[in-house]
């Protein structure tokens, strides 16, 4: 008994909890039962008529990303900026609003206060989900080739940030396709949909 709850006060004082969801959608059912992996990933979620958000699930990767977009744009960001974007899960600004987005409360920072991320059929900087997902690939390769060469392993064998599409169920074809085509601009042809699992007969 003693060592049951010793074991039971262990995991509550050690486990992490799960951050909702600032866009929460309603997925479309399906029979798949494969799972994404637990790291390294990148999920793409549109719902609200259009409105899109990005998360990373290293974070690592987010703050080396949101460097590398600060670069790219001309947006320069604190060290106090960059810690709380490294706790932010998941977002939906572009990043000319991305310094108020880090300066609200935490409940401030609902979907209805974020217009979404700037998204079109285009590879310029218009497109700034197309930016995102590009440097996030590129920071993601980066820290773990630098992680692989630390311990001694071959950076070639390292596994690339994982692209999921959650999509609610109800939202409209255009704005999925124009996702589809700005990962395909950046011939990231393999990624994943994010599903809820259909009740079997």
């Amino acid at each position: 008994c003693d060592v049951s709850f010793l074991l039971l006060t262990f995991f509550v004082l050690t486990a992490t909890a799960r951050q909702p969801e600032t866009l929460t959608v309603d997925t479309a059912p399906s029979y798949s039962q494969a799972k994404l992996p637990d790291g390294n990933t990148a999920i793409i979620t549109v719902g609200d008529e259009g409105k899109v958000f990005f998360q990373m699930s290293d974070p690592n990767v987010r703050v080396q990303t949101l460097q590398q977009m600060s670069a790219l744009y001309g947006v320069d960001f604190t060290p106090e900026e960059y810690a709380k974007f490294k706790s932010l899960d998941d977002f939906g600004v572009s990043i000319k609003t991305m310094k108020a987005l880090l300066a609200a409360d935490a409940s401030d920072r609902t979907a209805e206060k974020q217009k979404g991320i700037p998204v079109d059929s285009t590879m310029n900087v218009s497109n700034e989900l197309f930016s995102w997902v590009k440097q996030a690939r590129i920071a993601s390769a980066k820290i773990l080739k630098d992680k692989a060469l630390a311990d001694n392993k071959n950076p070639d064998d390292i596994e690339l940030l994982t692209i999921a599409i959650k999509a609610d169920a109800d939202e409209k074809f255009p704005s999925l396709n124009l996702i589809i085509e700005t990962l395909r601009n950046q011939k990231q042809n393999k990624f994943s949909f994010v599903t809820g699992l259909k009740a079997g007969e």
